[in-house]
């Protein structure tokens, strides 16, 4: 309790910067920055890296339901970097796009006409030019957006403030264009396999710092968040070989399939489509807490939600997972301009 309440304050003092224009806050002392930037460029030797191109995973999944409906199809569209657009894998069905466009479409029992504009590399100030290709003029607005961003602010030494004021304002933009906006906050970079200590405790505790940061940022701002580092760190450190792809830096398809797992219910019950009430269950450790609170405690434990209740509160849900349909029956069925 006493680590969650402290990460709770320094997100809030990260959120504060954000929302007034500072610039951070410092996370760590001058020696602890030199070893980071140390360990850094040794660990470079030895993590791969992918110039391979991701599979575009655009077009429309389970285009069958569309003859048992009049309704149109719902739209998902998907932004931030390298691992929301699937890097790492070769097979579209194994993106994590395709993986939600068609679970979406499943639990629907609708078209989902999907949409990618994430970018490999790409920081946190790369959300608004993704969200002016979002809401071009030419496109339908999205019913829904998932973002994943936040690995190459922390790598990259974005001050965190500034990180969550892009998120924010993306968030903000998209949501004021009528989308639901979904985010899967930074992943925990301390589970990288050959990364060592000291940089492995530092990249943990700085993504988690930035998650809870995140977090009220979105939620302040209207959307969602779901924790994936806490989820993903325990699985990717137990199973290496299957989670990380062949650059031991991005996930493979297993790895892609559990964060999806993830963020379908968040997804689906952005959208009014899950089946479980919009409640808190205290008997699985859920709940309404000061939004600094929740995100501190959603940082530590994967999988978690966090939607705004009534300001300054926040809702924390730990939703129940469903296994992933099959995405080569799904779909993509065409490719959208």
């Amino acid at each position: 309790m006493p680590m969650t309440m402290s990460r709770a304050r320094v997100a809030r003092r990260i959120a504060t910067a954000a929302a007034f224009g500072g610039s951070g806050v410092g996370l760590l002392g001058v020696a602890a920055v030199g070893v980071l930037l140390t360990e850094v460029r040794l660990a470079r030797r030895t993590v791969g890296g992918s110039s391979d191109i991701p599979p575009c995973a655009d077009g429309r999944y389970g285009a069958a339901f569309g003859h048992r409906t009049d309704r149109p199809p719902l739209r998902l569209g998907f932004l931030g970097d390298s691992t929301a657009a699937g890097q790492g894998v070769h097979r579209t069905s194994q993106t994590p796009g395709a993986l939600l466009a068609s679970g979406l479409a499943a639990l629907s029992e609708l078209p989902v006409d999907f949409r990618n504009v994430a970018l490999p590399g790409a920081q946190s100030d790369d959300l608004e030019r993704q969200v002016e290709l979002m809401l071009a003029a030419e496109a339908e607005v999205p019913d829904v957006c998932v973002i994943m961003i936040g690995a190459n602010d922390v790598t990259h030494r974005m001050p965190p403030a500034q990180s969550v004021r892009h998120l924010s304002e993306a968030v903000r933009r998209l949501r004021a264009a009528g989308c639901e906006v979904v985010v899967g906050t930074c992943p925990d970079l301390g589970t990288i396999e050959p990364v060592y200590q000291p940089l492995r405790w530092v990249a943990r505790r700085l993504s988690r710092q930035l998650a809870a940061a995140q977090t009220i940022g979105v939620i302040e701002s209207g959307g969602r968040t779901v924790s994936l580092g806490d989820l993903l760190g325990p699985e990717f450190e137990a199973r290496p070989r299957e989670l990380f792809g062949p650059d031991n830096y991005h996930p493979s398809a297993e790895g892609y399939a559990t964060a999806a797992m993830a963020v379908l219910p968040t997804l689906c019950a952005s959208l009014g489509l899950w089946p479980e009430e919009e409640r808190p269950e205290p008997s699985r450790g859920e709940g309404i807490l000061p939004v600094e609170q929740a995100a501190a405690e959603a940082a530590s434990e994967g999988g978690t939600e966090v939607t705004a209740s009534r300001a300054p509160w926040a809702l924390l849900k730990h939703r129940r997972r469903r296994q992933l349909p099959d995405t080569e029956a799904a779909g993509p069925s065409s490719v959208t301009p």
